[in-house]
């Protein structure tokens, strides 16, 4: 039988207390929906183990993009809404356990992303001069991980960026992109200063499948052809459509955003060069073979692909095939996968949180683990936009609230707000409230106005903790002041 401090939370009296580990999108969204809730009463702790919120959306989303970025006043108005807290630069496995989240909350859910970046498994894939495109774009976003790379982008000639996505894309637009371009953004100083140095005159993206298949979305694509300073270059080889890729595109039941990509490249296809001092080239039913080199990557060995249909759909099949093609810089986008919490169960396979439908799982096939919940990438995988990432978190905080009223929670022993505050102190963690962020915001934007940008990003976690010290030595975690 559930004692009085269980039987009927969400009330004034007993608010449901939840804890949201990760403050990208899916943690706001899930944070917006539990507060907003007419019917319950709840108080919101929503952590990240950097100083800053937003996740992808300010170290993932490029930097020239500022209406995509936008989207941070949604989360920011749900900041300001009563019952909810901020604690960033709060470390789950360094400052935190699971165990700790158990004893303080009637509720957990995991949020934190996709942050590792899948392999090729291929021979050469680690050479000198071959990266992962999470390194490179949390380089030039000035997320602190990634501050002190070097890409040595003055000693090469052509890059090849290996994926067929937005990330892809993103990659090979700031490596076309020009100094002027660069500085209206809110781009890493330091990401400028070895851009502008940059001796990359080919960028050269290979995709896996046709251009009906391409994960990239219509505005990606447009994209590369208002570049002012490279020319956008597709072979009419590499867009010829196989006889079912072009049947399905004629088709009514044809995805929209596949038939216009398909329609752009090969609009792409009809131009002539005009000169620009770069070039970006779209290659397509091309898979990385093998990456070659001594000391550093010299070249790599490309396999033509031909599409087959396994089971309706179409895959990609080694031809035999082969081309070498000389290079100096290497950029993998091939997709995110997530990385194991010690203590939640955690499906390898797919790279996410064991779980059905939001709710944690203790094994393949097992019993729901009580309290525990997970949305965004670290429950689906690394798929959607940032607005995808609403619909999953409401789904998840419907089952939420479906074991609430069921009475299927966490027994915290010490759900007093204060407490949590208490044991990151006890701890010496130097938290950073909400307030404390919008102490770092202030002063990034004032950073930036007198050169005419959004922004100039702070890239030490030290000098952010330094600019919102008010706020964390005093332990005021409260949002929206």
């Amino acid at each position: 039988m559930l004692d009085d401090r269980m039987s009927n939370p969400g009330t004034p009296e007993n608010p449901l207390r939840v804890a949201i580990i990760g403050a990208g999108p899916s943690g706001f969204y899930a944070a917006d929906q539990i507060i907003k809730d007419p019917e319950t009463h709840a108080q919101v702790d929503l952590f990240d183990r950097l100083p800053t919120p937003y996740g992808l959306v300010r170290g993932g989303v490029a930097p020239d993009h500022p209406k995509i970025k936008s989207v941070t006043r949604v989360y920011e108005k749900t900041a300001a809404k009563e019952g909810f807290r901020f604690f960033g630069n709060v470390e789950v496995g360094r400052d935190l356990n699971v165990e700790d989240f158990e004893q303080h909350y009637h509720a957990i859910i995991y949020t934190f992303g996709a942050e590792a970046d899948r392999e090729l498994g291929i021979p050469g894939e680690d050479l000198p001069g071959s990266y992962a495109a999470t390194a490179f774009v949390g380089w030039y976003n000035a997320h602190p991980d990634y501050a002190d790379r070097n890409f040595k982008l003055d000693q090469a000639k052509r890059a090849v960026v290996i994926g067929n996505g937005n990330v892809a894309l993103d990659v090979a637009r700031m490596l076309a992109l020009d100094d002027a371009e660069l500085r209206k953004t809110d781009i890493a100083d330091h990401a400028i200063e070895l851009l502008d140095a940059s001796t990359i005159e080919e960028i050269v993206v290979l995709g896996r499948r046709g251009p009906a298949q391409a994960a990239y979305t219509n505005p990606e694509v447009k994209e590369l052809g208002e570049l002012e300073q490279a020319d956008v270059i597709v072979s009419p080889e590499e867009i010829e459509l196989d006889p079912a890729s072009k049947a399905w595109i004629e088709s009514d039941e044809a995805d929209k955003t596949a038939r216009v990509n398909v329609e752009i490249v090969q609009e792409y296809a009809t131009r002539q060069p005009t000169g620009k001092p770069k070039k970006v080239a779209l290659r397509f039913l091309s898979s990385p073979v093998e990456i070659k080199g001594g000391d550093r990557v010299e070249s790599i060995v490309i396999g033509r692909n031909e599409l087959v249909d396994v089971d309706g759909n179409l895959k990609a099949r080694d031809t035999g095939e082969r081309e070498e093609l000389a290079c100096d810089l290497i950029l993998r986008s091939v997709g995110y996968t997530g990385v194991p919490l010690r203590g939640v169960p955690f499906d390898e396979r797919r790279g996410t949180i064991l779980n059905e439908d939001g709710r944690v799982l203790e094994s393949h096939g097992g019993d729901h683990r009580t309290g525990h919940y997970t949305a965004g990438w670290i429950k689906r995988g690394p798929s959607g936009v940032i607005g995808t990432n609403k619909k999953c978190a409401t789904e998840t905080v419907a089952h939420v609230f479906e074991d609430v009223a069921a009475g299927r929670l966490l027994d915290p022993a010490s759900p007093d707000p204060n407490s949590i505050e208490e044991l990151l102190r006890e701890r010496g963690t130097h938290y950073v409230s909400f307030s404390g962020w919008e102490k770092i915001d202030a002063a990034e934007v004032g950073k930036g106005e007198p050169h005419g940008r959004p922004r100039v990003k702070f890239v030490r976690i030290d000098e952010m903790l330094e600019t919102a010290a008010e706020q964390a030595e005093a332990g005021a975690a409260t949002g929206g002041e």
